[in-house]
């Protein structure tokens, strides 16, 4: 079913458990403050912070991997994070902004409610998106309540060999999926200097050669436990029982470039009762992630 539901999708969502600890204090729901609107126009970062350690030079990489063969294909395969490594009662919220032509929108009302209710979340935004959106994006990247995360250069499925998916094709080649992760994270680190932590491929799926280039280019390839709006194509009432179906440590999937759907009203109906039933809303940085085995 949940493979049917991506496939429909007008965004087309879609271990050896690495995790990684991250430098940062928790922080929960109530304890980040929304900022005011930032300047209408995007700013170039006036530093970059390095990635520490320095990830392998691409060059290094293609040696690596040139002989390398694929055999594992999905969303929930082996080095893909899709839980917080924790029984604590918190839920990280990620929102999807694919871009291209029909996936430049903006749920404003989403956006609007996660400020208004101090909720923070962790926004996975794709090269062509920024480039649709520098004013929104400003904004967004300049708020605490939201972590910008790499969401990919053409949003595209990380594959070796060209792999497709729901119509799809995948990077051609190891050199493709490294130019897919660096492009986007280039983009995202001169226009915030910050240098994203994770990555999620578009439409969600890797092969396990792919997934190994994503953590040696230093980030951490995240996809979901709860697919919170299936691509954007769930009606209110699914995506409010999704939501509700979460369980302590879940990431939710969802998307915030579809103004036209109904996951802003979903999620506006189930986060009272989650926070009824005690759960808080976190970053992924928050907490080490952990994945399948």
């Amino acid at each position: 079913m949940r493979k049917g539901w991506l496939m429909a999708g007008p965004c087309l969502l879609a271990v050896a458990a690495w995790s990684i600890a991250m430098p940062r204090p928790l922080a929960a729901d109530s304890g980040r403050t929304a900022s005011p609107a930032a300047s209408a126009s995007i700013t170039i970062a006036s530093a970059v912070i390095p990635r520490s350690p320095a990830p392998p030079s691409s060059a290094s990489l293609l040696n690596r991997y040139a002989k390398a063969k694929p055999k594992l294909w999905g969303d929930h395969i082996p080095g893909v994070m899709t839980r917080l490594d924790t029984k604590d009662k918190v839920i990280a919220l990620t929102f999807d902004a694919c871009g291209g032509p029909k996936g430049n929108g903006y749920d404003n009302k989403l956006i609007d409610y996660l400020m208004e209710q101090n909720i923070p979340a962790t926004l996975f935004v794709n090269a062509r998106w920024i480039d649709a959106n520098p004013a929104i994006f400003s904004k967004l990247a300049s708020n605490p309540l939201f972590e910008i995360e790499n969401h990919g250069t053409e949003h595209r499925p990380l594959s070796v060999t060209g792999r497709s998916i729901y119509n799809i094709r995948g990077t051609k080649n190891a050199a493709a999926v490294i130019t897919e992760v660096n492009g986007n994270e280039e983009k995202i680190a001169g226009l915030t200097g910050r240098r994203p932590l994770f990555f999620r491929a578009g439409t969600a799926y890797y092969d396990d050669v792919a997934v190994a280039i994503v953590h040696d280019l230093g980030l951490q390839p995240v996809n979901y436990s709860v697919l919170g709006d299936a691509g954007a194509t769930y009606n209110t009432n699914q995506v409010y029982k999704a939501l509700l179906g979460a369980k302590p440590g879940s990431i939710v999937i969802g998307h915030m470039n579809h103004p036209e759907k109904d996951t802003a009203e979903g999620v506006m109906r189930a986060v009272p009762e989650l926070r009824k039933e005690g759960y808080r809303f976190v970053q992924l940085a928050d907490y080490k992630l952990k994945g399948s085995k």
